[in-house]
């Protein structure tokens, strides 16, 4: 009889109910009103579904993210074998090369202006830094918070890794991709703010047509550019230029499909559950993560005023017939293509023949690689 009643305590005292903190608790339930949003609400449910069920995992089961130094047969968690891929950067890099594959960098090839629009949303980054810094972060890790301004989350997940910052992992990829899902609500009150009527209803002219030998001479020249300029953020730039790459070539149209669905959904399914695995109640339930999330707000609306004024400040130098629509610039960030859709609607609702789809795609897809390149800067810069 006592060997039974032993071996029921023994099993009660194993289950979830008596190993699990109040903070798991209430990251559970954080867990499912994120499943709620992913599944009902449809909110950006690729990604967010994911990150939310890996929370529900990692919070029941806190062992399954077990490092193999602190397990007592020598072997991690499950979790833990995926997470290395972020730690050592191969998941972000892979979405990269799906990224490129779906990406099409016409619109920046015929407006090439689109770069400067590009490097100036990315502001709101280098703000970010020193806010960080005065907050009391120390460098590395005010670098690691501070590229969530550019709604980049694979750049986000890379810099953390690379600069020994995995323990703020969590509360970083949920801002970066927390805040690519707000670009709606975000951005249209401050493009608002810092246009008029008028400005908003500046009409641009059509692009150019961009011959196929341009684009497939453009990632070959942007890889090795960025690797002269900030060798770090190859790894990225690389990626998603070999991407584009494989679209344009016109010879590998089964790989560049395979890159664009199958590779892009699967990196980015097994993305959203390592994320997760440092959203236990242990890591995230910080003073920290507060403090993060404030950041790249900040960040995020710092950049999205950059790339306007910018444009503004542009326009001060150009004829009437080609002057920009300051609005293009809050599409400098790498919100892909969130923000692009963003700006070309309130275009639309300004006006309903102003149309400004490429224009905006060209500055959008420019955010991507500038905000590589800012990520690669402050590698260089730290490391």
């Amino acid at each position: 009889m006592d060997y039974i009643v032993t071996t029921l305590d023994n099993l009660i005292h194993q289950t979830a109910f008596f190993n699990l903190t109040w903070g798991n608790y209430l990251m559970i339930v954080v867990a499912c009103v994120f499943l709620y949003l992913a599944i009902a609400k449809e909110f950006e449910p690729l990604l967010l579904l994911p990150i939310a069920f890996g929370m529900l995992l990692v919070n029941i089961y806190p062992d399954i993210m077990m490092h193999i130094e602190d397990s007592p047969n020598g072997t991690g968690g499950l979790l833990y074998y995926f997470y290395l891929l972020d730690e050592w950067a191969i998941m972000p890099s892979l979405i990269f090369m799906g990224v490129g594959a779906m990406t099409d960098f016409g619109p920046l090839i015929a407006n090439p202006k689109s770069f400067l629009l590009g490097a100036a949303a990315q502001f709101g980054i280098f703000a970010a830094y020193f806010g960080a810094i005065a907050m009391g972060f120390n460098d590395k890790a005010a670098a690691a918070i501070s590229i969530i301004g550019g709604a980049d989350g694979p750049t986000s997940i890379f810099l953390a890794g690379k600069l020994g910052q995995t323990a703020l992992l969590g509360p970083i990829a949920v801002a970066a991709y927390s805040y690519m899902s707000l670009v709606p609500i975000i951005q249209p009150p401050i493009m608002k703010l810092l246009t008029t009527e008028k400005e908003r209803k500046i009409k641009m002219g059509q692009l150019r047509p961009v011959s196929k030998l341009e684009k497939i001479l453009f990632p070959i020249i942007i890889t090795a550019v960025c690797g002269i300029v900030s060798p770090r953020s190859v790894a990225l730039v690389g990626f998603l230029m070999f991407g584009n790459l494989i679209r344009v070539c016109g010879v590998l149209d089964s790989l560049s499909e395979t890159a664009q669905k199958t590779l892009s959904n699967l990196i980015t399914l097994f993305l959203g559950l390592t994320i997760a695995v440092r959203m236990q109640a242990a890591y995230f339930l910080t003073k920290q993560t507060l403090l993060i999330m404030a950041l790249g707000l900040v960040a995020f609306i710092f950049d999205t005023a950059g790339g306007v004024l910018v444009a503004k400040g542009i326009n001060l130098f150009l004829p009437k017939e080609k002057k920009l629509n300051p609005m293009i610039g809050a599409c400098g960030i790498s919100a892909f293509p969130m923000s692009a859709r963003v700006v070309y609607k309130m275009a639309i609702k300004e006006d309903p023949q102003n149309y400004l789809l490429m224009q905006c795609v060209g500055v959008n897809v420019s955010g991507q690689v500038a905000s590589v390149i800012a990520g690669g800067l402050l590698l260089n810069l730290l490391v």
